[in-house]
C-alpha cells in the first residue's frame, strides 16, 4: 500500500529552525520525519490528557505582570518558616 504524502507550510522562528537543523544533523533523521512525529506526539497528548497538565512550551505575559514577576526575582520575600524547613537538609 502506498502512503499519501502532504506538505504543509508554517513559518517558525530562527532558534526553532536552527534546532530543528541540530536536532536533525545529530540524529541522522529527515525534518518531514522529525515533524510529523513531533506533530503525533502532540497531538496524542492533547487528546488523552487533561487540559491542565499539558504547559505550552511559551507563556506570554501583560506588562503589567512581567513587572510583578521581575519585582520578585530583584526582591524575594523572605523564606516562611514551613519553606526553611523543606529546604532544611536534616
Amino acid at each position: 500500500m502506498v502512503q499519501a504524502h502532504t506538505q504543509i507550510s508554517a513559518y517558525i522562528s530562527k532558534e526553532t529552525k536552527d534546532l530543528v537543523e541540530q536536532y536533525v544533523r545529530s540524529c541522522g533523521v529527515k525534518k518531514g520525519f522529525l515533524v510529523e512525529s513531533a506533530l503525533l506526539h502532540h497531538l496524542k497528548a492533547l487528546e488523552e490528557l487533561p487540559a491542565d497538565v499539558i504547559i505550552p512550551p511559551r507563556l506570554v505575559v501583560s506588562l503589567e505582570s512581567g513587572e510583578a514577576v521581575l519585582e520578585q526575582l530583584e526582591k524575594p520575600a523572605e523564606s516562611t518558616d514551613a519553606m526553611k524547613a523543606l529546604f532544611r537538609d536534616d
